[in-house]
């Protein structure tokens, strides 16, 4: 079962990789929390600190680690264009135009998108139904 300081690894690596040009200019955590079955992560302002959080149902194994990296690629997208983020806002919508995913495809997740919506669509759902009872 996967925790917190894996989460804070990916992160680091992630920003390291791929988002290298986006400065880091507060301090960024990244958690696991909820049970959603439609939102995988969300990032939020904490006074002047960033807050990622990832679903916690993404713990476990049965959750491939693709969808954990897109997941925070998703919210570093977010912080890049200034959302929950000290950097200057780009957009007016955090989503409008699908800027999310072409900031992703730019970075290299085209593919690992794809087979994310396969994912969501097909396996989710059973994983969902398996877990959501999960007691911390």
């Amino acid at each position: 079962m996967r925790d917190n300081g894996f989460l804070g690894e990916r992160l680091e690596s992630i920003w390291k990789l791929l988002f290298g040009d986006v400065p880091k200019l507060n301090n960024v955590s990244i958690r696991f929390s909820g049970k959603s079955k439609s939102k995988f992560g969300h990032i939020a302002r904490k006074g002047g600190d960033t807050e990622i959080v990832i679903n916690e149902l993404f713990r476990f194994d049965d959750v491939p680690e693709y969808i954990i990296d897109l997941t925070i690629a998703h919210e570093l997208s977010h912080y890049a264009h200034g959302f929950n983020s000290p950097l200057k806002q780009k957009y007016r919508h955090p989503h409008k135009g699908g800027v999310v995913t072409k900031e992703m495809t730019l970075r290299g997740f085209d593919k690992m998108i794809k087979m994310e919506k396969m994912f969501f669509r097909k396996e989710w759902p059973k994983i969902y139904e398996r877990l959501r009872e999960f007691k911390k």
